[in-house]
């Protein structure tokens, strides 16, 4: 009963407020509640946390907040020696601004100067400021495209990445040492403002994050000549991307974009959609009535931090569809190498990143203009990692990234998933297929009939509380003890374990070790040319299927992609039932 024993504490102790208490004395005589609230600490990840909103050691608030702040302060004094700072960003989401604020606190409390920017900003810029201060790391307060309830913070390096394994153990562990929660100190903002460990920041960073995001333009003539002439229908979601997506939009040449006004304001609500998810087509559901009634070609819609990026196109029957992150991505890719060797400025050196659960066609892109592709672990910090390792290392030249759950980076102004600049670059695209007598989706047509009909699928279960996160576990258990060999009537060639880092081949019997970091993943490579991957999700009580096909005819990828879905979940769903 320990999850009493700390509820009442809460409720006792002087250090918590008095609506903290109040929450918690609605829910005295609901014990799940109370369970579920403080039967664990809110977990500080890879990445940051994440979690719902409300009072309690399981919940995004300000105190476990400060706490998580107070352990990235001095995991930074341990490693960054002389003066420090970090620069803080926040979008529209409840509490955004009053965590930001507790977190530059607690960055002025332990002597860091805390560049907290003015109002809500995108993610991608944040990582941009980071860069651009010299700061020995960052906070952006979060929770992405989760529903509402739900709020977090994420850290990074001073290469404005999210921080990679190492780092990120090093601050989990700094994190843990705080063991109580009511002992850890704070300031207030009017002596960190005096004292100068508090300095609000904006347009002069907004105005050199521009410039640096116009600079990845590839053919700047394309938008300049065709812009004029192309429509665009853009909603931010009530999120940060709608000053700077339609800023960049009208400064490299689209002057006509129109904003949904139903969500072009901030809204903690998300009042007119379920989940300000551009991964969603129900997201989109008031942008194509727009576009329906002006006939526009290209809808774009970012989440509410900005560093995810969704498209809406007319298909060959002109009905509106979503295009997926893979398709996205792709179309990307075949633009960006196809101009830059049109126009000799692909370096020898060339490379782009993707994750292992992205599509298998970006690599035939790669391959055609000879580029190297690399696979990393799904999460773009890994992507972000490859770009320190290799480009600021001057080893080779990082072209783009990205990722199937819609998130993209050209040029390394930043280094985190940037919807503002994929928002450009595929207005760019746009333009540039219009200016051949083609829309979007007759171009992604022209790639699958230039290297094959690759189709990709996702299945996402989701399974909350604290028994849902016990039988997603038990079901990856499950798999990795039995390395099922078969898939209902399909045959696995070879298992990649990467929380043990081994691959099973079951053709020669011969496991192999595996080099990416340790992780929760399960990828299964068929005996046909097709795959699927089973992860736990990092950000979500959630368990995700990802799965890739590969043919010669789109009806043939179609109808692998369901017999593939349709023998994977033979097995796996009952784990989950």
């Amino acid at each position: 009963m320990g999850y009493i024993n700390e509820y009442n504490f809460w409720l006792k102790s002087d250090y918590f407020d008095g609506a903290t208490k109040a929450e918690l004395l609605a829910i005295k005589n609901d014990e799940k509640e109370i369970e579920d609230r403080f039967y664990r600490e809110l977990e500080f990840g890879t990445g940051g946390m994440r979690g719902l909103i409300g009072a309690g050691t399981n919940r995004m608030n300000k105190y476990t907040v400060r706490k998580a702040a107070h352990g990235f302060a001095n995991f930074i004094k341990k490693i960054h020696d002389g003066d420090k700072s970090v620069a803080i960003a926040y979008d529209s989401r409840h509490c955004s601004y009053k965590f930001a604020l507790e977190t530059a606190l607690a960055m002025a409390c332990n002597g860091i100067r805390a560049y907290l920017f003015d109002e809500l900003r995108p993610t991608p810029e944040l990582s941009f400021a980071v860069r651009h201060l010299g700061c020995d790391g960052g906070v952006v307060i979060t929770a992405s495209h989760n529903p509402k309830e739900y709020n977090g913070f994420k850290a990074y390096g001073s290469d404005g990445g999210q921080l990679p394994p190492r780092e990120s153990d090093l601050v989990i562990a700094e994190v843990e040492a705080i063991s109580d929660l009511s002992s850890v100190p704070c300031i207030s903002q009017e002596e960190a403002l005096r004292k100068g460990f508090l300095v609000f920041i904006g347009k002069e960073i907004d105005d050199a994050y521009m410039e640096a995001v116009k600079k990845v333009c590839v053919n700047a003539g394309i938008p300049q000549k065709y812009g004029k002439d192309s429509k665009i229908i853009y909603t931010p979601l009530h999120g940060s991307g709608n000053k700077p997506v339609r800023r960049i939009l009208k400064e490299i040449g689209f002057d006509q974009v129109s904003v949904v006004k139903e969500q072009e304001l901030p809204d903690p609500e998300f009042s007119t959609v379920k989940y300000p998810n551009p991964e969603e087509k129900a997201a989109f559901a008031i942008a194509i009535q727009y576009a329906q009634k002006e006939n526009v070609d290209l809808v774009i819609g970012t989440d509410p931090d900005c560093d995810r990026m969704g498209v809406v196109v007319k298909d060959s029957k002109g009905q509106y569809i979503t295009l997926t992150g893979n398709q996205t991505g792709c179309l990307l890719l075949e633009y960006i190498l196809s101009q830059k060797k049109l126009k000799g400025e692909l370096p020898e050196n060339a490379f782009v990143v993707k994750t292992i659960v992205t599509s298998d066609l970006a690599r035939k892109i790669a391959n055609h203009y000879k580029v190297e592709i690399l696979d990393v672990l799904t999460g773009f910090k890994f992507i972000g990692e490859q770009i320190r390792l290799l480009d600021d290392m001057g080893k080779k030249k990082f072209i783009f990234g990205f990722e199937e759950s819609y998130g993209y980076l050209a040029g390394t102004h930043a280094r985190d998933k940037d919807a503002v600049v994929a928002s450009m670059l595929i207005a760019e695209v746009y333009a540039w297929y219009k200016s051949r007598g083609l829309n979007l989706y007759q171009g992604l047509l022209e790639i699958y009939d230039k290297y094959g009909y690759v189709k990709e699928a996702i299945d996402s279960f989701t399974l909350k509380g604290k028994e849902g996160l016990q039988r997603i576990g038990a079901a990856m258990d499950f798999l990795r003890a039995e390395k099922p060999e078969k898939f209902g009537n399909l045959e696995v060639s070879s298992v990649f374990d990467y929380e043990n880092q081994v691959c099973q081949n079951f053709e020669t019997g011969r496991s192999e070790p595996l080099s990416l970091p340790r992780s929760n993943v399960l990828y299964h490579k068929m005996a046909s040319d097709s795959w699927f991957c089973i992860r736990p999700s990092g950000t979500e009580p959630k368990i995700k299927i990802y799965y890739g096909v590969s043919s010669d005819s789109e009806e043939k990828s179609i109808s692998c992609l369901e017999i593939l879905r349709k023998n994977v979940l033979s097995v796996v769903k009952p784990l989950l039932d």
